[in-house]
């Protein structure tokens, strides 16, 4: 389960680059009542979406040049720079080198061997978001990629992440736990990417917890954004859409099932 409580593995960070900083401000306060605040002048326009005074997510507004508007995760490290080395050595890149972030923590934007972007964050004065796995919160990450296999030994060798095989319904789903945490500290899942026939991209998805899909899923396509995949049932997990917001950026929302007992 996504926590707080993070450890090295685990996601402890997300933000959205986007092409348009004010409507996506518009949009995601719409649609989960995040409000916005700005980390500084000399954050470059960098600021924090905030659930009842809880930092949720961040958010800044980039170019065309620094690519397509997307939501970014950041993985907990406990060495920034030695994790982008051994990024490089699984055969991965470095797109953002290691940097100290004003004394918050240290950060840097790396990519797996099919060159999906992912970040991590080393802490410092700030650990993570506030606040997960309730509604308006992340809640699950999954990766979108053509090789499972390929992935889930990159990732291993990068961030110490652990997979499992779990029995879904339709099938068997590939589990992402942090090193020695188990099925317990679960926080993600690893799909092929032809199961997202509208991407030819790898990627990775967020998924939000939210109280009610299928008012959050007419909520953004209110608010200009797309319905990618609409409110779908998996016996067991929850009710789930897949949505971008108006400016391309995609993720997921999710009611989550009750635990089973």
């Amino acid at each position: 389960m996504l926590t707080t409580r993070f450890v090295n593995g685990a996601p402890n960070w997300i933000d959205v680059s986007t092409s348009d900083i004010d409507g996506a401000i518009s949009f995601y306060g719409g649609l989960f009542g995040w409000r916005f605040q700005s980390a500084g002048p000399d954050a470059g326009g960098y600021g924090f979406f905030q659930l009842d005074g809880r930092t949720a997510a961040g958010g800044v507004q980039t170019t065309p040049e620094q690519g397509p508007p997307s939501w970014t995760v950041y993985f907990q490290s406990g060495n920034a720079e030695a994790t982008a080395k051994a990024a490089e050595q699984a055969h991965g890149s470095v797109l953002m080198q290691p940097m100290d972030v004003m004394g918050e923590g240290h950060m840097a934007v790396l990519a797996d061997k099919a060159a999906v972007p992912f970040g991590i964050w080393q802490p410092g004065r700030t650990k993570g978001v506030d606040v997960a796995n309730e509604a308006g919160a992340l809640s699950w990450v999954e990766l979108y990629t053509p090789d499972i296999a390929a992935a889930a030994w990159f990732y291993h060798e990068t961030l110490g992440l652990e997979t499992a095989a779990a029995d879904f319904p339709g099938g068997t789903y590939t589990t992402v736990n942090p090193a020695g945490g188990g099925e317990d500290s679960m926080f993600g899942g690893i799909v092929p990417l032809a199961d997202d026939p509208s991407e030819d991209r790898a990627y990775w998805l967020p998924y939000f917890e939210v109280a009610d899909t299928d008012a959050t899923v007419a909520k953004a396509a209110e608010l200009g954004g797309e319905v990618r995949v609409p409110a779908t049932d998996i016996e067991g997990v929850g009710r789930f859409a897949k949505l971008a917001d108006p400016y391309g950026a995609r993720f997921a929302v999710i009611k989550s099932a009750p635990p089973q007992t």
